[in-house]
């Protein structure tokens, strides 16, 4: 068979390129350290690198998520430490003021006290994160969420919702409260309050309506928790004369809504029942208070679960209360009961706001404590796609290195065999 010089040439051309190519080929895998530099190098593994690439990403904008979360939820811990402070430190001062040995003049300035503490709670409530956001509004975070009224009392402009943060593929987390979680509810142990207030058939308070008679309470104890009555709202009607004074017991019907006659036995042994003045122990419900005073008709004492409908919990209106009776000279009976009565209630109403906030607290501080269970998991998921994008693409040095070797040896050989073979011309011979 005969062989021309120009076959000759083409082959020696072509083998030359292809040991450069598989030449070229290894020095750009050392050079990147990579083994699939192409996805034609192994398409199957290029395919699998791709998506695991993608859940890497995904995974480490989680791990951002969380960041973000946890500055959220660490402010929101922060206030909520500071809101307990205040609290107890308004606590302790309506304990002061009960002292009877305390003048007007004494209780206007514990009432100044109260009116910092009052003001330092709005801004509590009206804190911001980092990004400007009003943290209690939920998702109404563009405006503080609690503002003042034309009549003075603060009110609540956010909804009802807590803003939440995806911080894993299967976890949304809530990284804040609202308002109405932490200034405006009870924990689920919150027990009845009693309050000298006047209610309307609604079972809602009479805004202005005060009593005017002396009688002061102490109260209510839970005598009996599987009572029928346990759970249901009261009030205490007193009626009569001046001489004759009378009481009755009624109970909030949620059905019709209005109040009713409280008559379990039938027989009306709470219905215009006479009252002693000197001290006097109702029961019903299963509940206990004692009432002491001489008492004027119309004159009422509500007895009701805090947090209920007839009795909504506000801190804010708890510590407008405090103010108003401590600001308001007490020379009267009528006037120094409503100031025993107001600061009973509020001391109350301060202890289930203190343990509310103290139950939103530790929410927040279990969440925490989650998030660094689920960035311990990230951080080993991230590591396991880091050791699987390695397995599929990274570079065996050893291997690469023997091979660049023999790349090099073959490259050198076909140009050695195309210098000799180009050199075989019997024009030499000639």
């Amino acid at each position: 068979m005969r062989i021309s010089s120009v076959t000759m040439y083409e082959q020696s051309t072509a083998s030359i390129n292809r040991q450069q190519n598989d030449f070229l080929k290894i020095s750009q895998q050392i050079a990147s350290g990579r083994r699939v530099v192409n996805p034609s190098d192994d398409p199957q593994s290029a395919a699998r690198a791709v998506r695991v690439d993608q859940s890497k990403a995904i995974t480490q904008q989680f791990e951002d998520s969380r960041v973000s979360a946890r500055n959220s939820l660490a402010q929101t811990e922060s206030i909520l430490n500071s809101i307990s402070d205040s609290v107890i430190s308004a606590k302790t001062r309506l304990v002061q003021a009960s002292s009877d040995t305390l003048s007007d003049v004494d209780r206007e300035s514990i009432a100044s006290e109260l009116k910092g503490i009052y003001e330092t709670m709005i801004g509590q409530a009206n804190a911001t994160d980092g990004n400007g956001r009003y943290l209690f509004g939920g998702y109404a975070d563009n405006a503080p969420p609690f503002v003042k009224n034309s009549e003075g009392n603060i009110e609540y402009k956010g909804d009802d919702n807590a803003r939440q943060q995806r911080i894993d593929a299967s976890r949304l987390m809530p990284v804040t409260e609202n308002g109405i979680s932490i200034f405006q509810s009870v924990p689920s142990g919150a027990g009845y309050v009693a309050e000298a207030v006047k209610s309307g058939l609604d079972g809602q308070p009479i805004p202005g309506e005060r009593n005017t008679g002396s009688v002061t309470f102490s109260g209510p104890q839970v005598s009996n928790v599987n009572d029928p009555g346990y759970g249901d709202s009261y009030r205490i009607v007193f009626g009569g004369t001046e001489e004759s004074p009378t009481y009755s017991v009624q109970r909030f019907d949620a059905d019709v809504p209005e109040w009713t006659a409280y008559d379990p036995e039938g027989d009306g042994s709470f219905t215009d029942s006479s009252y002693d003045a000197s001290g006097e122990q109702l029961s019903f419900g299963g509940l206990s208070v004692t009432l002491k005073g001489e008492p004027v008709a119309g004159d009422e004492m509500l007895v009701a679960q805090s947090g209920s409908d007839q009795r909504p919990a506000d801190l804010f209106r708890t510590m407008e209360a405090a103010i108003r009776v401590l600001e308001t000279p007490a020379q009267t009976p009528a006037e120094k009961a409503e100031l025993r009565n107001t600061l009973n209630t509020s001391m109350r109403d301060l202890d289930n706001a203190l343990d509310n906030v103290l139950t939103v607290r530790a929410s927040a501080g279990a969440k925490l404590n989650e998030l660094d269970v689920v960035d311990a998991v990230g951080s080993n998921r991230m590591l396991n796609y880091e050791q699987t994008l390695s397995d599929l693409v990274d570079l065996d040095y050893a291997d690469a290195i023997s091979e660049y070797s023999l790349r090099q040896v073959g490259l050198q050989a076909s140009q050695k065999a195309f210098v000799d073979i180009k050199g075989m011309s019997l024009f030499d011979f000639m």
